[in-house]
């Protein structure tokens, strides 16, 4: 990892803001979009590039703001990398959200999200809390192999429950599918079904499948060489260059997936799941009117 000053750590207005401390991540998954080149990385992706005055930043932008909202962290970089348990920079930014009376909607594959439970509580309690959490494969053995460097999604599923248990409403990530490995209703039946038993708020899938391009793509393919012989080929062929690869079973797993969220009340679209958790209780907004 290497360390830089950032210019500025938060993105957005209006109440709903977006924060990066970290960049490249070291989870190793074999099909994740933040490679590709449109991103313009000017370090090796696992060599974190870490915004060190992330805290004095977010400090100083919060203390400015007199109308409060909701903080996203995650989307584009996982906040529980292996480099957080010396840093600590993401706890850190949750004790400066939590002082000033923001929310936050963090987002994550890794337990060590765990440490930070305590905090997440107290910001649930005063404000608001939204964990995020991305589930692929319900095959453990699968999930080493797509997901080398993170726990697996048993332990991410008992993650949700204790957020549950505390009271912390959760969204789950049901993204990528990936045509061949994991699009099969076993497995989306088989997440789904846990996901309702954990109590989850709602699932966020953008689609029965992934997007590839430069530089993900080659990642990509180089990885299903190694571990799905033959694969490739069949990808190359069925899809070409495209940038939106779908798989071919989508009305099948939309079927599954619909009747699911449906049956058991989860919110079962992006702009649901996105409605619900940037969406601050009526007392912050009503606080935030006489702080105008």
């Amino acid at each position: 990892m290497h360390f830089v000053d950032a210019k500025g750590i938060l993105i957005g207005s209006g109440g709903h803001f977006g924060m990066n401390i970290y960049r490249g991540c070291s989870h190793g998954c074999i099909y994740c979009d933040s490679r590709s080149l449109c991103y313009q990385f000017t370090h090796r992706f696992e060599d974190i590039e870490v915004k060190q005055n992330a805290p004095e930043l977010l400090e100083k932008t919060l203390k400015s703001k007199r109308k409060k909202g909701m903080i996203g962290t995650g989307a584009m970089s996982d906040p529980y990398m292996h480099c957080e348990e010396e840093l600590g920079l993401t706890r850190k930014c949750l004790e400066i959200i939590k002082r000033y009376g923001f929310g936050v909607a963090i987002q994550t594959k890794s337990d060590r999200i765990l440490r930070d439970i305590d905090l997440l509580t107290e910001i649930n309690k005063e404000t608001k809390c939204v964990v995020q959490i991305t589930l692929t494969t319900y095959d453990d053995a699968l999930c080493k192999i797509i997901e080398p460097n993170v726990c697996n999604t048993k332990r991410r599923i008992e993650v949700l429950q204790k957020m549950q248990e505390r009271g912390i409403p959760t969204i789950v990530w049901l993204s990528p599918i990936l045509p061949y490995i994991n699009d099969t209703e076993e497995n989306i039946t088989a997440i789904l079904n846990e996901c309702v038993r954990v109590g989850v708020k709602g699932i966020i899938c953008f689609g029965m499948g992934l997007t590839l391009r430069e530089g993900d793509r080659e990642y990509y393919y180089a990885a299903l060489d190694k571990y799905f012989p033959g694969l490739k080929e069949r990808y190359i062929r069925e899809f070409g260059n495209a940038y939106e690869i779908t798989s071919p079973n989508t009305g099948n797993l939309y079927k599954v997936f619909y009747d699911i969220c449906k049956k058991n009340g989860l919110c079962a679209t992006p702009d649901e799941c996105f409605n619900y958790m940037y969406e601050l209780p009526e007392k912050y907004e009503q606080m935030s009117l006489f702080d105008l």
